[in-house]
């Protein structure tokens, strides 16, 4: 998920009204969808879409099985997603994203790796955590490179703040993680700090984590370690 400055773009979407109870955290803008990404979402979403519903939702039903559950909010083009999907097969991934272009991007990954154990919600996130997703449902969640929403001003608009990460937890089964990761230290600080402070969480690290294995570097990410950025892994664990 990407942030604009462009003022115009911001009122065309209509982006800042809170209509649905809660501060969106994202821009629906109008952007390009290439043919392919089109083609592949009109034809991959029938097969691996989940419409959203405002009811709870069965997994294992979803997914025609019962293994570990993860969830990933804004998954942008979904490199990454279909990345760890493939190489974790034994373990199941539900990525929401609200752009058609990403969505567009993952069901074609998808389809050219023969993915099985990805599904995607084209929806917001908080209405599907807190509609769709049943309490200790999930093994784990993935927050990677969210919105940083830099200007103090926009700061409200940040997914990571006390009301999301304790809907999050809700959904966590005991011993399930939250894994948020983000190249912006000051939203680092601020991911530590509000994880820290969700009484059903702790801390699987000393501060910071050490990038997991499973988490695969991005080409925007290796480009940015060569130029000396930093990037900074939060992995928390329901108690």
């Amino acid at each position: 998920m990407s942030v604009s400055d462009d003022p115009q773009d911001v009122r065309t979407v209509g982006e800042f009204a809170n209509t649905h109870g809660h501060i969106r955290s994202f821009v629906l803008r109008q952007g390009r969808v290439s043919n392919a990404q089109l083609r592949y979402h009109e034809g991959m979403m029938a097969q691996i879409g989940v419409p959203y519903v405002a009811a709870p939702h069965d997994l294992a039903t979803v997914f025609g099985r019962s293994a570990p559950k993860i969830l990933e909010i804004g998954f942008g083009m979904g490199e990454t997603s279909a990345a760890i999907a493939l190489a974790n097969p034994g373990n199941d991934y539900l990525g929401i994203e609200v752009h058609t272009p990403g969505v567009g991007s993952l069901c074609k990954l998808v389809a050219e790796g023969h993915i099985t154990n990805q599904r995607i919600v084209q929806h917001d996130a908080v209405e599907v955590l807190r509609d769709m997703i049943q309490p200790e449902a999930l093994s784990g969640v993935h927050i990677f490179f969210p919105d940083p929403w830099p200007k103090a001003r926009h700061h409200k608009r940040r997914l990571i703040q006390p009301p999301l990460v304790a809907l999050l937890a809700s959904r966590l089964a005991p011993g399930g993680y939250l894994h948020c990761a983000t190249d912006w230290e000051e939203y680092a600080q601020q991911m530590l700090e509000v994880l820290s402070a969700e009484a059903l969480l702790e801390n699987t690290a000393d501060g910071f984590a050490p990038r997991p294995d499973y988490r695969p570097l991005t080409k925007f990410e290796q480009r940015g370690l060569r130029l000396g950025h930093g990037v900074w892994d939060v992995i928390f664990r329901k108690k």
